[in-house]
Order: C-alpha cells, then sequence, then structure tokens
C-alpha cells in the first residue's frame, strides 16, 4: 500500500472534525472515555494528536487517557472496568467471547510485521534461513512467528522451526541482537522492523505478502479497538466519538509530514530516516475498508492460526466467536453519522 494513500475509509467527515477542532477545539465535551493505552505502544502516537488538536471534544466526547505497563495490564483493566477501550487483536476478543465474555473488536490498523535480515547475512529467501538463527519477537504463539511457519510449509513442504533455531526475545533486544550482527534475520513488530530499515537492513518478506498463499484476501485488520457490545449499546455516542476521533487523527497523520515532526520525541526516533520510516509503516498501516470481504478473511486466517498456535493461542476455538467484529447500528460507519 502506499504510504501517501489516505484509504477509502478517511472520508470527508474525518477532515471537517479535523478543521472543526484545530479552529474551535473547545467544543463542549459531553461523556468521558476511559482509553487504556500501553506507555511505549504507537497508540500513544494517535492519542497525543486527537488530545492536541482536541479532536475529541471535536466528536462530542473526552477521552481520558489511562498509561498501562503491558498487554496483560491493559487486558486486566478492561476486564476490571477501569477503562472503557483499548486497542488490542481479534484473537483474543474471539477466545473471550468463547468463554462468555462481551467484547468486540472495530479496526485500528492493519500493520503486521515483516522478516527483516542484515544485507551481510547472505539470505536472499526463505530457503537461505536454513541453519541460521530467526529471532521471533512475541513468543512461540505470535501471530507473525505462526503465519510465517504456514508459509513456509505450504511453499516448501516442511516445518520452519525444524530448520532455523528460533531465539525468542523482547523486540527491542532482538533489534539490537540483529543490528550487533547477533541474529542475521528476525521477524519483529512493525515498528521495530520499521527502525531497521531505517538502520540498513533488508526485508526478506512482508507478513501481509503471505496471507495470500493462505488463502486469506484482502489482508483483515489485526488490531483494533476492543470494547464491551455492551457498553457501546448503552454509549452510542460514546464509541462513535472514539471512532470518530480516532480516525480524524489518522486523516491528520496520513496527510502532514508537520505533525510527524511534532510527535517525533514521542516515536523516539533518532533521526529522519527512522521517522520517515515509522511515518510511513503507520500510513501504510490506515485501513481502507471494512466490511464483509475482511470478516470472511479474518475467519479464515483464524484457522490458520488455530491450526498453527492450537489451544496455547485460541483456548480451543476452531472458528471465529459470532460477534468478535462490532457493527455499527444500521450498518453505518460511526464517522459517517453527524
Amino acid at each position: 500500500m502506499p504510504s501517501n494513500r489516505p484509504g477509502l475509509i478517511l472520508n470527508h467527515l474525518a477532515a471537517v472534525l479535523v478543521a472543526v477542532a484545530l479552529t474551535c477545539g473547545s467544543a463542549a465535551a459531553e461523556q468521558t472515555v476511559r482509553v487504556g493505552a500501553l506507555q511505549y505502544g504507537t497508540v500513544n502516537w494517535e492519542l497525543d494528536v486527537i488530545k492536541h488538536h482536541a479532536l475529541d471534544q471535536a466528536a462530542g466526547i473526552h477521552i481520558d487517557v489511562r498509561p498501562l505497563g503491558s498487554a496483560n495490564a491493559a487486558a486486566v483493566a478492561l476486564q476490571s472496568g477501569a477503562v472503557d477501550a483499548i486497542v488490542s487483536d481479534w484473537i483474543w476478543v474471539s477466545r473471550q467471547r468463547g468463554n462468555g465474555r462481551p467484547w468486540t473488536f472495530y479496526p485500528w490498523s492493519m500493520t503486521v510485521g515483516s522478516v527483516m535480515v542484515r544485507p551481510d547475512s547472505g539470505i536472499r529467501n526463505l530457503a537461505d534461513l536454513t541453519g541460521r538463527k530467526l529471532g521471533v519477537a512475541g513468543g512461540p504463539v505470535d501471530k507473525s512467528w505462526l503465519i510465517l511457519r504456514a508459509y513456509y510449509r505450504q511453499r516448501y513442504g516442511s516445518e520452519l522451526a525444524e530448520h532455523v533455531q528460533p531465539v525468542f526475545g523482547a523486540p527491542p533486544l532482538l533489534n539490537k541482537l540483529t543490528l550487533r550482527g547477533e541474529l542475521p534475520a528476525v521477524i519483529n513488530f512493525w515498528h521495530y522492523s520499521a527502525r531497521l530499515r531505517a538502520a540498513g537492513m533488508h526485508p526478506l518478506i512482508e507478513v501481509e505478502d503471505m496471507l495470500p498463499a493462505l488463502g486469506v484476501d484482502p489482508a483483515p485488520p489485526l488490531l483494533g479497538w476492543v470494547f464491551s457490545d455492551r457498553w457501546a449499546e448503552k454509549h452510542p455516542k460514546a464509541i462513535r466519538g472514539l471512532l470518530r476521533a480516532s480516525y480524524a487523527a489518522k486523516h491528520l497523520l496520513a496527510r502532514s509530514d508537520a505533525e510527524w515532526k511534532r510527535l517525533e520525541p514521542l516515536t523516539g526516533a533518532e533521526d529522519d530516516a527512522t521517522l520517515t520510516a515509522l511515518r510511513d509503516g503507520f500510513r501504510a498501516g490506515i485501513p481502507e475498508s471494512f466490511g464483509k470481504a475482511e470478516i470472511d478473511a479474518a475467519r479464515k486466517l483464524f484457522e490458520v492460526l488455530a491450526r498453527e498456535g492450537g489451544e496455547t493461542l485460541t483456548g480451543g476455538q476452531r472458528e471465529l466467536a459470532p460477534g468478535t467484529f462490532w457493527q455499527p447500528p444500521g450498518g453505518e460507519a460511526p464517522w459517517q453519522r453527524q
């Protein structure tokens, strides 16, 4: 996806929201939405844009950002009622719904990882990984790792884990090991892959490019706003306002390089090349559309992940739980409603 393509989902109303917020940020906030966000997460970039330009006020709400220390802390905060919404994946949502919990998902980002290699590694294709170390972020049931295993098996007819030495570790540590030459290749989260790209590492294959070979097309959004469908039903203005503000911020980030320059300290970019890589990666992840085709693709991907990750990942589910994806009342996207 070209980095400067705004996406169909970023329509005229999003632009109007940005303009309103920039010119009259004093619009009354009528309802508070408590959003849990990882202190080190990329969600903070969007939330900063929302607060800086009062996009939440323009959408008729007040977003109260609650910093959290880990993904587990975010899940606990949501389940305990300490926050109203977090950003997570629909695999977790489906597993929770299978256990009778009312969480649901609406797209936030399409971003996925990449297999990055050192230019001096001699690795030109996946077969060249044989006998080499491969850094893997997120652990043995990380979605990108599972997709890579499924893709490798389909293409080469064997199990990738039998040919490489997976090194599981925290994303920043894996980046350091790769840059020091201790790992020739790594599959990492998108923003860490972007940093490696800026440092001169090469993408061997993008996770998104593996999906069609697995029967998953179009690529579904993997990260999204997660909240209770009961809460959304009880507070329609709150959820509509949250999504409006979120996509208004995406609209601004899709078009304004100056906004990224303002965000530079928050991103932790060490130089212009890194900031550009992070900007382009974020823009590439902005959802263009969301409907039946994407939901059907998610169902297919869930089957792939369930087969690869087993009960540890899905809790024994073989199919996506009904209601995993939130459907706006009347089928009308929230940012299209006045």
